[in-house]
């Protein structure tokens, strides 16, 4: 069976190379906040996780950001596939922080 080829692979692994690299200390604040909410007891969990998931919210508003004004300008055919592109690679590369999968589908219109 042949395997369809992702015509944005190359691109959106470019595009997740430099948001990684220019936002590094998102990145680090986020292993940072995430180390603190697991070492929390429970009184201060919940607001510990409250500002891990501050962290992960400015990564997906980024990753957002980065998606949707590339996809502006493409032309509306490729739009919606370059965008479930997208949020497979981003998926795959920050596994680690969940929630960001879910601000990506949400972010889809």
């Amino acid at each position: 069976m042949l395997r369809r080829t992702d015509r944005f692979v190359e691109l959106i692994g470019r595009q997740l190379d430099l948001l990684q690299s220019d936002e590094a200390e998102l990145f680090t604040e986020a292993e940072e906040a995430e180390a603190v909410w697991n070492a929390a007891g429970r009184d201060d969990a919940e607001e510990a996780y409250g500002d891990f998931q501050l962290v992960v919210d400015a990564i997906g508003d980024r990753l957002l950001a980065t998606r949707d004004t590339y996809a502006a300008t493409l032309s509306p055919d490729a739009i919606d596939e370059y965008r479930a592109s997208f949020n497979r690679a981003a998926a795959r590369r920050f596994r680690r922080f969940p929630t960001i999968v879910a601000d990506l589908d949400d972010g889809d219109v």
